[in-house]
């Protein structure tokens, strides 16, 4: 599909892409009343990704947890994320829609899934999991940063087949007209994020977990986390169309990067503040202690 989007990008020389010549259906295929979607797919993949590169972390010196604790943990998180991921969309971004009508609030399906609300969910599953084990919260958050990217890279593609949440007006010569945003060219701003929220951030987490110490100095790895995303999803959000309503608030901010500053301030102190809490860790898992 990518190569489907730069291939017309390059055939356009200049003019807008218009998003139904790129072929892409947000289903996958359809059975009666059952339909596959790219965007549950999204999901899937993310999640199983996550899981499996989680493996691979605390294989590594040094786990705070062990192989029975992270199984647990996909499935906490796996909650986490979709309860409080609409949860965070309906309450920071469409209150009065959904007050007026509940019904419509499990339905996840039909997309309206927020980040920042997922980040809460996948929290409050990371501190349960640590308090009910005796372990260290703030080092399972580095470790389960570090595999995050995989689903927002793949919920950021699946919000582009979708032809949803794209960019602001612009006469770039990769602009696409999408169906619902009307006749202007927009930017592809779903793309940007996939490049930026998933690859750039995998990459830094990846360097930082096997180049440097950092694993060993508890709420790094999530503080350059919340940090690289923090200023990722602020700085695309000046191309991206905002939610009706939400676009310039009383402050000068979109909604979405008001959510971002708390992120980026908390990224910083714990980033800052990380050498000073590194101490002897005790592998869940058993093996030698790490200094």
């Amino acid at each position: 599909m990518i190569l489907t989007f730069l291939t017309s990008s390059i055939a356009a020389a200049g003019d807008a892409i218009h998003y139904n010549e790129l072929g892409l259906d947000p289903i996958v295929f359809e059975i009666g009343w059952f339909k596959l979607r790219w965007y549950s797919l999204a999901y899937l993949a993310g999640i199983a990704l996550g899981w499996w590169y989680l493996l691979k972390l605390i294989a590594q010196p040094g786990a705070p947890m062990a192989r029975r604790h992270a199984d647990d943990m996909v499935f906490y998180a796996t909650l986490g994320i979709i309860i409080g991921g609409r949860l965070g969309y309906v309450l920071f971004y469409r209150p009065m829609d959904y007050l007026r009508n509940p019904i419509d609030i499990p339905q996840i399906w039909d997309g309206g899934m927020s980040f920042h609300g997922g980040v809460i969910g996948v929290s409050l599953a990371i501190l349960y999991l640590a308090r009910s084990n005796g372990l260290n919260w703030l080092r399972i958050h580095d470790y389960v940063a570090c595999c995050v990217p995989f689903g927002l890279f793949f919920g950021r593609l699946a919000n582009f087949v979708n032809g949803e949440l794209w960019g602001r007006p612009t006469n770039l010569p990769w602009a696409i007209i999408f169906p619902s945003g009307g006749p202007a060219a927009r930017h592809p701003s779903q793309l940007y994020e996939a490049a930026l929220e998933g690859l750039l951030l995998f990459a830094i987490l990846w360097f930082l977990f096997r180049k440097t110490d950092a694993r060993y100095q508890p709420g790094k790895l999530v503080g350059s986390f919340l940090l690289v995303y923090g200023l990722s999803r602020f700085l695309v959000e000046f191309v991206r169309e905002p939610d009706v309503g939400l676009e310039n608030l009383s402050w000068g901010l979109s909604m979405g990067q008001t959510l971002c500053v708390p992120m980026i301030a908390g990224g910083l102190y714990l980033v800052a503040t990380a050498k000073r809490r590194r101490e002897r860790v005790e592998p869940i898992a058993g093996g030698d202690s790490v200094a």
